[in-house]
């Protein structure tokens, strides 16, 4: 397999920002703290952002001389000592980004983070806290009457509520796209070099290395795909300015992992979903599509499934599915003025040729490839018509597509009304959505990076056979994505999505080689695991765009949903509706400042006075498009002339326009992957593993009884998971077990954290790099008080457990044993003739050892072997003369045994 290149490492994981009269210096480090770089903010300019970056790499001992210079040099009175011209402001662990409203630009850092997710050895982190610092100084600063009303409003988007960033992995492309793209072999990387070495901030580092014999590696970053990036407003006004180690994109959505462990090997099992910041709003202000084909509530999930036992992408074996939902691709909306539950749905503009859906898939065809798979959720049959307004305009817009593209690519349209299948008595809903998945992950394949295994090449599997997608030497590609949508896409998407995303990850398992079928069933381990984190991925999703949980689960559609669970259901319906009427406005307003979907001009409307934002997201109100684009042939030719393999992951120019590569000496920390993950420099505990801490099978599903197969794919009853096991405890622990976060909060250390946390990202004692836990990772943790309570209920009789009471005496036989093992120990050492005459004079029945070597402190001894009977000597001899195709005769005994098992079991 050729070389790749590594992926690059931001050197910019730690900040401290410091304040004098009229500057900040914002100095970041790596996390080893060995390379520093500075930013120089002036803070005399009221209105206008003004950032100088040297460009310069400090040592550690270089920064604080320049800090030492610069503090001596801002003391009012020169050689002063009683006082300090440079003050620390805040430390950090990354920018957020730069905003202006009607005065001065603010500088948002993140001051907390915690470890949510390890991919490949690279960390995904959540942001947990940020701290928004005006720039100019009090002295030069213009106050306006309405600055603190926009600052109120943009900081409701609650940056501590499911946002992530990594400093190494691209979070925003798919895992597919990290492992092909960014893994590209060397020679083709090195044609590309010359070209990006004009760009590089690190021109000089490069050509030094290139004259000392080229003992160098390659690293290579991408562009982020803005399309799910939520910080690239925030950051452009610096990105041609600074380092791009400074710039630090964040994504909005959920990440959730879990372990799975198969006999002790660890696999995790990752859920990324990625919100698109296009047309991004709330449940019943954002509907439909803008006439740039974005539409609302679109949220791309990818599950990742890796080997843990191999944490490196060069050696190590991943496999991902992504597949999304989105809404309904066309001109409609729903008036929330009548304050009705649900209100009608009505098109807002006629779109005969489909422009509008047209745009959205050629979006799609670009990144995915084909086939896209357009399964459509919402009712077909209606006493009033409602949601089959919809489906017909989606009918007819899929089937004016499909006439203009290449047969083998046309748009797939699954059409299927799942309320009706639920109310029906004599259909089971999970059951046809089985089927549906099976169909869908054969069409679109799944992505796996190392190739087939030799045993499944041995031994065939018909539906392994009749798999899709793209099969290359390294592994196989995903070609196309399933789309999902009902009217809101919360509930019956994300049903749908969890039952392709479990069939997926039993080809994905079955990939790797941990099944011997591509097959999983409900009640094991595995899925109850895999349910759990769809779970809390569908509450998240949906508190984010619905401002409630979800309030039909997958226990729901499976019919095995407990009583109490009604009542929560209508809680969550009325949370819903209490959202969407009263406080969806104001959370819009802020998702467009945020995002700069508006901006505060003096002279112009202020945000709260625009009658409606539907200006704001459809571009071609204000001005007229300068070409329009064909009817028939609606595709972007170099789309079309790669599929079925998406645009984005092929190697052309356009494509590697879009790469940074950079050659680095071979030690270099940007590129050493290893001590970024394992960080030998620094100490750490076990408490403080988050491999430890993060949800496990065998932990929090497996039952605790003995005797149980510890298999995670074994069908279990109801009452014997290790979540029911556990259930019978005290209400408090009851509480930590089952407390869920739809933000993925810590385990609870105490029972003040419990009772102080919210149902999505609360807990206030945190630290700042709290670098445990999971989503709701429900892990025992009890102080010593109730230590006893917990043993009392968990903890097996002796009896049951080792097969004896240990409180018996024991019997003459097991204490000679014991006797002899004794002796054995205290002559271990011994090789004198004193230690020989001792063993001379043993009594009878204790084994002489004598030894083979002539060293003093020798422990290895010479023993006879076991004496073998005839007749097991024979029966070895048989089988191996069997295993070489010789075979015995069967004898009279054999003979009638066989004849009486075949009356027995077939007569």
């Amino acid at each position: 397999m050729p070389a790749a290149a590594a992926p690059i490492i931001s050197s910019v994981q730690k900040l401290v920002l410091y304040e004098t009269r009229a500057r900040y210096f914002l100095v970041g480090s790596n996390h080893a703290e060995t390379k520093y770089r500075v930013l120089k903010i002036d803070r005399t300019e009221p209105k206008d952002l003004v950032i100088i970056d040297d460009r310069h790499v400090y040592t550690q001992q270089e920064v604080r001389e320049l800090l030492g210079r610069l503090d001596l040099g801002n003391r009012t009175k020169m050689g002063q000592k009683g006082s300090s011209g440079l003050f620390r402001a805040v430390s950090a662990f990354g920018v957020v980004g730069f905003v202006r409203f009607l005065e001065g630009y603010y500088i948002v850092l993140i001051t907390k983070r915690r470890k949510m997710a390890d991919i490949g050895g690279h960390a995904v982190y959540k942001i947990e806290d940020t701290n928004m610092i005006y720039i100019p100084n009090d002295s030069v600063r213009i106050s306006h009457p309405d600055e603190a009303r926009y600052l109120r409003i943009f900081q409701n988007v609650d940056l501590s509520s499911n946002f992530y960033f990594s400093y190494s992995y691209d979070l925003s492309h798919s895992l597919q796209y990290n492992l092909t793209v960014l893994r590209m072999p060397l020679e083709m990387l090195k044609s590309e070099t010359t070209q990006t070495r004009q760009e590089s901030f690190d021109i000089f580092e490069d050509e030094g290395l290139i004259t000392q014999g080229g003992n160098g590696v390659f690293g290579i970053s991408s562009e982020p795909y803005m399309k799910y990036v939520w910080n690239g407003e925030l950051l452009d006004i610096i990105k041609n300015t600074v380092h791009r180690d400074w710039l630090l994109y964040i994504i909005h959505g959920f990440c959730g992992q879990s372990k799975l462990l198969i006999y002790g090997r660890p696999v995790y099992v990752t859920l990324i979903a990625r919100r698109s910041s296009k047309f991004a709003g709330t449940r019943f202000l954002k509907r439909g599509a803008n006439c740039e084909g974005d539409v609302a509530n679109e949220v791309e999930t990818e599950q990742m499934l890796c080997d843990a036992s191999v944490m490196s992408f060069t050696a190590g074996s991943y496999s991902s599915y992504v597949q999304v939902r989105g809404s309904v691709p066309l001109y409609w909306s729903q008036d929330i003025s009548t304050m009705m539950p649900k209100p009608p749905i009505t098109l807002d503009q006629a779109d005969p040729f489909a422009h509008v859906a047209a745009l959205h898939f050629d979006q799609m065809l670009q990144r995915f490839g084909s086939p896209i798979i357009v399964l459509n959720l919402v009712k077909e049959r209606e006493k009033r018509k409602h949601e089959r307004i919809l489906s017909e305009e989606l009918v007819a817009a899929v089937t004016y597509l499909n006439q203009f593209l290449p047969p083998e690519h046309t748009i797939i349209y699954i059409p299927w009304d799942m309320a009706k299948y639920t109310k029906s008595k004599l259909c089971n809903v999970l059951d046809r959505l089985n089927v549906i998945a099976e169909s869908v992950v054969k069409k679109t394949g799944f992505f796996v990076n190392r190739p087939d295994s030799y045993c499944s090449i041995l031994r065939p599997d018909e539906k392994w056979n009749e798999l899709g997608g793209c099969v290359i030497p390294t592994g196989r590609l995903q070609t196309g994505v399933l789309r999902t949508n009902c009217v809101d896409c919360l509930d019956r998407t994300n049903t749908a999505q969890f039952m392709v995303g479990k069939c997926a990850l039993a080809y994905q398992l079955y990939s790797l080689g941990l099944i011997d079928k591509p097959n999983l069933q409900f009640d094991t381990d595995a899925v109850r695991l895999f349910e759990e984190l769809y779970e809390d991925h569908g509450d998240t999703l949906s508190l984010q765009y619905g401002g409630s949980q979800l309030v039909h689960r997958v226990k729901t559609y499976r019919k095995i949903a407990p009583w109490t669970q009604h009542s929560k259901d209508i809680m969550q319906t009325l949370s819903r509706y209490y959202s969407n009427a009263f406080s969806d406005a104001d959370r819009q307003d802020s998702i467009n400042l945020f995002l700069g979907v508006f901006h505060p001009t003096e002279g112009k409307p202020h945000l709260w006075e625009l009658p409606t934002d539907f200006y704001l997201h459809h571009k071609n109100t204000m001005r007229l498009l300068p070409t329009r684009r064909s009817y028939t042939y609606w595709w972007t030719p170099e789309v079309i002339k790669h599929l079925p393999l998406p645009y984005d992951e092929v190697i052309c120019a356009a494509n590697l326009k879009k790469l940074v590569v950079k050659k680095f000496h071979k030690y270099e920390e940007e590129i050493d992957i290893h001590n970024e993950f394992f960080r030998p420099y620094e100490l750490s505990s076990f408490d403080d593993t988050f491999c430890l801490a993060m949800t496990s099978s065998a932990r929090d599903f497996m039952p605790k009884t003995v005797g149980i197969d510890p298999s995670p794919f074994t069908v279990r009853k109801p009452d014997e998971t290790g979540k029911s096991v556990l259930g019978n405890k005290s209400n408090r622990e009851e509480a930590v077990l089952q407390r869920k976060t739809a933000a993925s909060a810590p385990p609870p250390p105490s029972e003040e954290a419990v009772s102080s946390s919210s149902e999505d990202d609360s807990g206030t004692d945190r630290e700042e790099e709290g670098s445990v836990s999971q989503r709701s990772t429900p892990v025992k943790m009890t102080d010593l008080g109730d230590s006893a309570k917990v043993t009392e209920n968990v903890v097996q009789p002796m009896k049951e457990v080792y097969g004896i009471n240990l409180s018996d005496g024991l019997s003459e036989e097991d204490l000679s044993i014991y006797l002899r093992f004794v002796q054995l120990g205290q002559s271990q050492h011994k090789q004198d003739k004193s230690s020989q005459q001792f063993c001379s004079r043993c009594p009878d029945g204790v084994i002489k050892l004598t030894p083979i070597s002539a060293f003093s402190q020798d422990n290895i001894y010479e023993v006879q072997p076991p004496k073998v009977d005839r007749k097991s000597t024979e029966i070895f001899h048989a089988h191996i003369q069997a295993s070489q195709g010789i075979m015995q005769p069967l004898g009279k005994e054999d003979t009638s045994l066989y004849r009486e098992y075949i009356r027995n079991r077939y007569l």
